[in-house]
């Protein structure tokens, strides 16, 4: 079935390279240091932590062919995200995931919060980026494999009861995908990250770190 999606759904698209190439050089290069271990879980064709610089990069997915897609010097790990917590074996500082989290039962996604709950490093992120079912009930389930509904006020909610605090949340912070009408080229994407005005911004970003004992 993930083979499947790949093909249906999820294609190799060069114009995902270009927006996350885009996306790390405008936006993500600020909160990812050289000496960091950067992990994306579910990296599918790995355009995103392709473009990342740092000293350990691992990508995660349950898709067995997605290691093809990854630059050498990225750790591949094919088993399921829910698991995250047994399969990856060292301190993450920051933990990435797009376009995940309502593909999971929201069962199975406080299993995967409680894994990485155990692995982020003190100084830790989660950082998600995925539709906002406020701004995107329309499309939202477009996605034959989309099973659970979040929206900005939801999904940090939920992750507050999951154990983190919230670091920043960009309810709009990006269109839905590279198939709408927007071109995908660099230049517009880096006016759109720093614009106040969103067109067709449905993808939202929450950044969050695990709750300090003391807190």
């Amino acid at each position: 079935m993930t083979s499947v999606y790949h093909e249906v759904r999820l294609a190799h698209d060069p114009r995902r390279d270009v927006l996350w190439r885009a996306l790390w050089r405008h936006y993500f290069r600020q909160l990812i240091g050289p000496d960091d271990c950067v992990l994306d879980i579910g990296c599918g064709h790995g355009a995103f932590i392709n473009a990342v610089v740092a000293r350990t990069r691992i990508g995660l997915d349950s898709w067995p062919d997605f290691p093809a897609y990854l630059q050498a010097g990225v750790e591949p790990i094919v088993g399921s995200a829910v698991e995250v917590g047994e399969l990856v074996k060292e301190p993450v500082d920051f933990a990435f995931a797009s376009n995940l989290f309502e593909h999971l039962t929201q069962t199975d996604l406080m299993t995967l919060l409680g894994g990485l709950r155990q692995i982020l490093s003190p100084r830790g992120t989660l950082n998600i980026i995925q539709p906002n079912f406020r701004y995107a009930y329309r499309e939202y389930f477009d996605d034959y494999t989309h099973v659970t509904v979040y929206t900005d006020v939801g999904l940090c909610d939920l992750l507050r009861a999951s154990g983190f605090d919230i670091v920043d949340v960009k309810p709009r912070f990006l269109p839905l995908s590279i198939k709408s009408r927007l071109p995908v080229h660099e230049s517009l994407i880096r006016a759109y990250l720093v614009s106040p005005i969103k067109p067709m911004g449905k993808q939202m970003l929450i950044r969050a770190r695990v709750r300090s004992a003391t807190a």
